[in-house]
């Protein structure tokens, strides 16, 4: 409780505290100033959307991705297993920053990947990959798989495989058993694992930074902007207080779809 409060309560108290101040830099006033929001809200409603709508595009694409390879490393990979795990964990031995700037040069005009999608014809002669949408989107996707893929795995690997055998036994194809056992067990790996995807995926500011332009700036840019470059701490403050919120309320509605049970396990 005495951590919880030091690093979460008195913080999130002080950011409350400025979110309803008015005034210019250094001068902010406690004014209770509810306006603050409903002008944020107003003002950044499309950035708000967009990082609700990447950070959805990468859960979706680290669900895909991440299942499959953790169903392999769970059931086909034997003793190679802690070796895949390794492979997973591995770019978080960089920092984040670095792992950003690295797709920079793997999506860069002249890089192996442009050239190859322009030889194939998929991308135009000047077509290009970085400063877009979907830079943006693979640089989160990239960022944020192992925290889908490992749970994922952590839910699969503690499936009994006598399971499996017994839905064989009584006579289900290996897609049947699949879907009627296997599935619905990882349930509560799939459910963690868009959490931890989908939560900072939404606040993140550097992908875009980086990877986008102006035209691909989340609300992690707008508050981090407002915070550190035109020192407006009350929008800012209430920015962030607008992102938990509607972070909480997506929450609260999947927790109703997915069943508490599988949120909490």
């Amino acid at each position: 409780m005495l951590w919880l409060a030091i690093f979460f309560l008195i913080p999130m108290g002080f950011l409350a505290y400025q979110s309803l101040q008015s005034g210019l830099f250094p001068h902010f006033h406690f004014t209770w100033a509810f306006s603050n929001f409903s002008s944020a809200i107003s003002g950044y409603h499309t950035q708000l959307v967009r990082s609700f709508l990447y950070a959805g595009i990468a859960t979706l694409a680290c669900l895909v991705l991440g299942y499959p390879l953790a169903y392999w490393i769970a059931f086909r990979a034997g003793p190679w297993r802690n070796l895949f795990l390794l492979f997973i964990v591995a770019p978080f031995f960089v920092t984040y920053l670095v792992r950003t700037l690295a797709w920079l040069n793997i999506l860069a005009d002249q890089g192996p990947v442009v050239r190859i999608l322009r030889d194939i014809h998929l991308l135009g002669p000047n077509g290009r990959l970085l400063a877009t949408t979907f830079a943006v989107v693979s640089g989160i996707t990239y960022n944020f798989f192992p925290f889908m893929a490992l749970p994922l795995y952590v839910s699969l690997e503690q499936i009994d495989s006598r399971l499996l055998e017994a839905a064989k036994d009584l006579y289900a194809s290996s897609t049947q058993a699949f879907l009627r056992v296997t599935l619905p067990l990882s349930a509560p790996g799939i459910v963690a694992g868009t959490l931890l995807t989908f939560i900072p995926a939404a606040g993140d500011f550097i992908n875009a930074y980086y990877l986008g332009t102006p035209n691909q700036q989340m609300i992690g840019n707008v508050i981090q902007a407002k915070f550190l470059e035109s020192l407006d701490y009350p929008t800012a403050a209430s920015l962030s207080f607008i992102l938990m919120g509607l972070i909480m309320i997506a929450l609260l509605v999947y927790a109703r779809i997915v069943g508490t049970e599988k949120l909490t396990g």
